[in-house]
């Protein structure tokens, strides 16, 4: 498994990272102990979660893909220092009220999020701590149509910023990074940085995959200038790219227990599928290798964020590792692009 240096900060982690989200809800415990078994014995040295997982969020699940990581950490197979772990505060929600009253990205909150999540996770520090999505009014989670609405409320990135700082000082982290975040948001965490001289932000966690590839349009250039890499997630855009709802959502499938997840099944993102579908069967390769590998050789890509809920899927994914795609096959990949650009942003 190929390693990649983790922005500035001297870690180093696998090009593929494995997701645990479904830990917790599609997943059982032992499921979950399974898949970081396999990945680490694959060669992935890097796992990343979040304080709201399971998904999806609900008081029920909450903490638990955390909780399963830590049991796994504390079991002793793989020593500490050999994993980089990274997990998210969670952003202002109106639905997670059960989260410490109603998340938000002040100082108190983070410092009580980041201790919870050292406890379940049963570690003394995160290797890359992460804010989930920005505090202000802006576009995320496919969101278009930006309308600049007054945000007068929201805790500034500066307070935000700051507390990172003080976990970074205080070894609760090694690192810090953004998850859903824009252009601006980005050049502000790296500004503040630059003002302050404190620790820089080392990733962005965004999504990307053949469906949607809006990350090129700004964050790219600031990505690779700025040595903060991509964590890519839904890479597969929520198993859609796999092929397997081309004849409808399988029973147990994500999309069919959670049929309003709508944001990659539009019509246009279906007939983007099937032009992806026909390229991977002409060059002999299954549709997740060929959506994983794609995004594996974009140069602004630090890992690429793989989650299952089988093994047999999982292995699937990992294999994409070995994978390089030839040039023939890139361009043709961008003429559907070209044909139907980013059809689930």
């Amino acid at each position: 498994m190929e390693l990649r240096p983790l922005g500035d900060t001297g870690l180093d982690v696998s090009a593929i990272c494995l997701g645990t989200m479904t830990f917790g809800e599609q997943n059982t415990e032992a499921e979950a102990h399974q898949q970081l078994d396999c990945a680490f014995d694959f060669g992935v040295n890097f796992i990343d979660t979040a304080e709201m997982y399971a998904f999806p969020t609900c008081a029920r699940t909450q903490g638990l893909t955390e909780q399963y990581i830590g049991t796994w950490l504390a079991s002793s197979r793989v020593p500490r220092d050999r994993v980089v772990v990274a997990t998210k505060v969670t952003g202002p929600s109106e639905s997670m009220d059960y989260l410490r009253g109603g998340p938000r990205l002040n100082a108190k909150q983070i410092n009580q999020a980041i201790d919870d999540s050292l406890r379940r996770l049963q570690t003394d520090y995160i290797d890359l701590y992460q804010v989930h999505w920005p505090e202000r009014n802006t576009n995320y989670f496919g969101q278009l149509g930006y309308t600049g609405e007054d945000d007068q409320d929201a805790i500034p990135i500066e307070e935000t910023y700051e507390t990172l700082c003080r976990l970074v000082e205080s070894g609760k982290a090694r690192a810090i990074g953004v998850s859903n975040e824009t252009p601006w948001g980005v050049s502000e965490y790296l500004r503040l940085s630059r003002e302050s001289s404190g620790p820089r932000i080392a990733t962005i966690q965004n999504p990307y995959s053949l469906l949607n590839r809006t990350f090129e349009v700004g964050l790219a250039e600031i990505a690779m200038r700025e040595h903060c890499g991509l964590l890519a997630y839904s890479p597969l855009g929520f198993g859609v790219l796999t092929g397997k709802y081309q004849r409808g959502r399988p029973r147990g499938s994500r999309l069919q227990r959670w049929n309003y997840f709508t944001r990659h099944t539009n019509p246009q993102a279906q007939a983007a599928t099937a032009k992806y579908l026909a390229l991977s069967r002409q060059y002999d390769l299954t549709p997740a290798q060929m959506a994983l590998s794609f995004i594996q050789q974009q140069p602004f890509v630090t890992s690429v964020i793989i989650g299952a809920t089988t093994i047999e899927q999982l292995k699937e994914n990992l294999e994409s590792a070995h994978l390089e795609l030839p040039r023939q096959l890139l361009r043709e990949i961008d003429s559907v692009h070209e044909s139907q650009p980013n059809p689930a942003p």
